[in-house]
């Protein structure tokens, strides 16, 4: 015999080794399964339903800067988010794209409304959106206050 030892003693040695062994794998193991499960964040990318990025320049009073708006449920960094999905939702019709600029040929008025511009992109019921918004003339200011309060009613400059 090597060692002097017993068979006996090297099995038992050789199987408290092994339940040690099992006994260290399954407590490492109860932290990752006793863990709450934790969900990702949500991304706006993730989100279902409306989202639209508004971004206004030149509109003076404060309302400068970029907002996101959620609908449906309402949500988002644009104040009165509530108020701007169901004026959207009111002024949506079937066949009727609610982002679409002026047409071509249109006879305006030459009414100045201010250096107040808007970018609008996302999805609205369900199409893409990519929308440019100024108040050059009667036309683009009439566009421009149909989608108050997604777009801020220009005030004075600050």
């Amino acid at each position: 015999m090597h060692g002097g030892g017993s068979p006996a003693l090297a099995a038992v040695s050789a199987l408290s080794a092994v339940s040690a062994l099992t006994a260290l794998t399954a407590l490492c193991a109860v932290p990752a399964v006793a863990a709450p499960v934790v969900p990702p964040p949500v991304r706006p990318e993730d989100r279902a339903g409306d989202h639209l990025t508004v971004v206004v320049q030149h509109a003076g009073s404060g309302q400068d800067g970029t907002y996101e708006l959620f609908c449906h449920p309402a949500d988002g960094t644009r104040p009165d988010a509530a108020e701007a999905c169901r004026a959207l939702d009111e002024h949506t019709r079937w066949g009727r794209d609610l982002f679409a600029p002026v047409p071509p040929g249109t006879l305006c008025t030459m009414l100045y409304g201010g250096p107040a511009t808007a970018r609008v992109t996302g999805t609205w019921a369900g199409r893409s959106v990519d929308a440019a918004y100024d108040r050059s003339n009667g036309c683009e200011i009439g566009r421009w206050d149909r989608m108050v309060p997604l777009l801020p009613k220009p005030g004075p400059a600050t």
